[in-house]
């Protein structure tokens, strides 16, 4: 299985992401790989980058898409870095396989 970037935990999951700000829609576009070798979930939101706009649309878009409430999913670091780390709470092997249909589409 190739690498992912997410990793579930007891109480839910952690997740790596790189957020596109001002990026036209809200999306997820797919897995990359860093130069670093780091592995990310690539989104693109709407919002713009500013007074934390682009923060909470990405939580909200995630929510929305693993069928959590946005109070679950939580920024544990990189609030102002393109690359982030969240943590949604809940059945982690639940989240990983709705992170795992969205990003076979």
């Amino acid at each position: 299985m190739p690498a992912r970037p997410w990793h579930p935990t007891p109480d839910g999951l952690l997740l790596a992401v790189r957020v596109t700000p001002k990026g036209g829609r809200d999306a997820i576009d797919g897995i990359a790989n860093l130069a670093d070798g780091t592995c990310v979930l690539k989104v693109r939101v709407r919002s713009a980058a500013s007074h934390g706009e682009a923060n909470a649309a990405l939580l909200w878009l995630l929510a929305g898409l693993v069928g959590v409430a946005a109070r679950d999913v939580n920024l544990l670091a990189g609030e102002r870095a393109r690359i982030k780390r969240l943590q949604i709470c809940g059945s982690g092997p639940e989240l990983a396989a709705a992170l795992e249909r969205i990003c076979a589409i």
